[in-house]
């Protein structure tokens, strides 16, 4: 708790110098009190602060998933809410030099492993995740971002552990099986569904339908494919699907919208399309999964399709 605390020390102090900042940038020689800015190259000048400071605005820490490596460094975890929920959570990255607060630019997470304990058949499995940490389009070097989808939340039935590996300035650390609680999505979502081709087990993630609004938005997902053994991680398919999507409205009689466009691949392994939601309420995104030869796989019955979504604006 003390390394929390003196985080949130620094990013206070950062916040106090942020105020006398414009939006477009910090000027030279300014001092950020609680980081000592200086020309290592590993870490980030005055306004690359600032950029991590009010990105971490945005998001909540996970204090059990950070870390000290080699008395020298501290690696910070966090959410959108400091916590986890059924389906598709993003988890962010930050590493700092203990020593001056300084965030650092070139850090690696990888082997990002959930798994859940199946207490009453004692047995274990994994969950979907992304690719190792990187850093993403908001162009923050000093924030990786990766993903994890759980198939189930925390119950009397089960539990989850996190762990992940880290390198730190060529120093290496981990988080090794550390408890965490995922809590069920409420009433009217719906956002990780499964399907089966053959023997493979695949499974459907929809990202961030908590950011829509009404009228035309981009619908993200991704499809993973269950590993061998089940207590590895399920990485993204390699194989390429197409998505098509038929949202209704179930509490208003079924009706629909127009101009929707299936979710296809891209290449960043994501699949995106467009869906046009034209007024708040229960939307039941019922799905058509075809492979790479336009052949129904999954879902597409003749009526609404028994393979979908819920999402609630």
């Amino acid at each position: 708790m003390k390394k929390v605390k003196r985080l949130f020390l620094v990013l206070a102090a950062v916040a106090l110098t942020a105020c006398n900042s414009n939006d477009d940038g910090v000027e030279a020689g300014i001092e950020i009190p609680g980081i000592t800015i200086t020309d290592d190259v590993d870490c980030c000048s005055a306004e690359e602060a600032l950029q991590v400071y009010k990105f971490l605005q945005t998001v909540k820490i996970v204090p059990e998933l950070s870390t000290e490596i080699d008395g020298k460094y501290n690696v910070f975890a966090y959410t959108r809410n400091g916590s986890f929920h059924n389906g598709y959570n993003e988890i962010y990255f930050v590493a700092t030099k203990k020593a001056t607060g300084n965030y650092i630019k070139n850090f690696e997470l990888t082997n990002i492993t959930p798994v859940m304990h199946m207490v009453k058949m004692d047995k274990y499995h994994s969950t979907p995740t992304g690719p190792a940490a990187e850093s993403f389009d908001n162009g923050i070097l000093a924030v990786k971002r990766s993903w994890v989808s759980f198939l189930m939340n925390t119950s009397e039935a089960g539990s989850w552990t996190l762990s992940y590996d880290a390198l730190v300035l060529g120093k290496e650390g981990k988080v090794e099986k550390k408890d965490i609680v995922v809590n069920a999505l409420p009433d009217g979502q719906a956002w990780l569904k499964s399907f089966k081709v053959g023997d493979d087990n695949y499974f459907l993630s929809l990202v961030n339908p908590s950011d829509w609004k009404t009228g035309t938005n981009t619908i993200k997902a991704y499809i993973s494919k269950k590993s061998d053994p089940i207590t590895t991680p399920y990485a993204l398919a390699t194989e390429t699907f197409t998505v098509e999507i038929d949202p209704r409205m179930p509490d208003m009689g079924n009706h629909t919208s127009p101009d929707n466009t299936p979710l296809v691949k891209q290449q960043d392994g994501s699949y995106q399309g467009t869906i046009n939601l034209t007024m708040t309420g229960l939307w039941r995104i019922h799905l058509t999964v075809k492979d790479a030869k336009g052949n129904v796989v999954a879902g597409g019955e003749e009526e609404l399709s028994s393979l979908y979504w819920d999402v609630t604006l």
